[in-house]
């Protein structure tokens, strides 16, 4: 019999293609507005000012100092730009930090928010926003949060290095993966998961030897939305409780944390979530979730050791400590000293037992 459920529907408007980028203008007249504030990381301002040119009266200026982990500091320069700039709508172009200030200043402005994703880290369909201030990175949600626009375009992607390629898309699939066992999932979540599993299972590994293969940059894109999608609709647990906790107080990259959490996380749930894991298993075999997951990060050369980000065993002490501070729903219940275990394992890159 079907477990019972609650659908609330969709409400990101999302536009998906090939050169789609050039639609930002419309969308953003679309939305009711005239100037729009362009963001991205300093890496990527040079992306941003042609961006900005390109929407010519539309655009409002750049603001070029995205952060990863959205730092808090830097948010309020952000929305001092924004009020200063008369826009009344943000455009942010990047990767998750450039989404997540997108959001911070959303949540408070009341702007709108017209997101272009360039990598498959997926935070971008969600009403999910991280912040850190004084060491610490805080999460919450609120429908305010959660974009209005979200325009995929596959020639944004064809760039991407193979190692943020592999990173982001196990970021992505973490996301899937806590959406599989979460006690507010739906049908529908589901469904795009076991969607995008196979999707990154066959698109990964041809980007990892042609990165400019398009039809592969289409499909794990797609997959990207998908998994993007589900965790915007369902509680978040273990897994990203740890990788809030790595990322905002100890500043491990976003996508690489999530990326060497994943096998370990997966495993620790399995045991008491097996049946909702099975999609996994059966996707990226090696005899469970967990260790398909790990076998497929080996292949597709993704990090395997917390350890490489400059971790110590100090550091995992804290974290599990951390961790335990405040409830939330898990399918597993965990002490500090299996946490501890967890990240003990994740930090020298062991291979989870099936």
């Amino acid at each position: 019999m079907m477990r019972a459920f609650v659908f609330p529907g969709l409400t990101t408007r999302v536009i998906f293609g090939e050169g789609t980028i050039a639609r930002t203008g419309e969308e953003i007249a679309r939305l009711g507005h005239s100037r729009a504030l362009v963001l991205s990381t300093p890496h990527q301002k040079p992306e941003a000012e042609a961006l900005a040119a390109s929407l010519g009266a539309r655009a409002a200026g750049v603001f070029a100092g995205a952060a990863m982990h959205t730092p808090v500091a830097v948010t309020e320069e952000a929305v001092a730009a924004f009020r200063a700039s008369g826009a009344t709508c943000v455009v942010s172009l990047g990767g998750g930090s450039t989404t997540g200030l997108g959001k911070a200043i959303a949540v408070r402005t009341g702007a709108d928010q017209v997101v272009i994703p360039t990598t498959y880290a997926g935070s971008e369909m969600t009403d999910i926003l991280g912040e850190t201030s004084g060491g610490e990175k805080v999460t919450r949600r609120d429908p305010a949060i959660r974009p209005e626009v979200v325009i995929y375009d596959v020639d944004l992607t064809l760039t991407l290095p193979v190692g943020m390629t592999a990173t982001s898309a196990l970021n992505a699939i973490a996301h899937g993966m806590e959406a599989l066992y979460a006690p507010d999932r739906n049908p529908v979540i589901v469904a795009m998961v076991k969607e995008a599993l196979p999707a990154f299972r066959d698109a990964l590994p041809v980007l990892a030897r042609d990165p400019g293969d398009r039809a592969a940059r289409a499909g794990a894109l797609y997959a990207a939305w998908c998994c993007s999608t589900a965790l915007g609709y369902v509680s978040m647990a273990l897994h990203h409780k740890l990788a809030h906790v790595l990322g905002g107080s100890f500043d491990t990259p976003h996508a690489e944390t999530h990326a060497i959490l994943l096998p370990h996380t997966t495993a620790f749930n399995e045991a008491a979530a097996r049946a909702a894991l099975t999609p996994i298993a059966a996707t990226f075999g090696g005899g469970s979730a967990g260790a398909g997951l790990w076998d497929f990060a080996r292949a597709i050369g993704a990090p395997l050791r917390l350890a490489d980000l400059g971790l110590t065993e100090a550091d995992l002490d804290r974290a599990a400590g951390i961790a335990l501070r405040n409830s939330y729903d898990n399918p597993r219940p965990f002490t500090e000293r299996d946490i501890r275990d967890l990240l003990q394992a994740a930090w020298e890159g062991r291979r989870p037992q099936p």
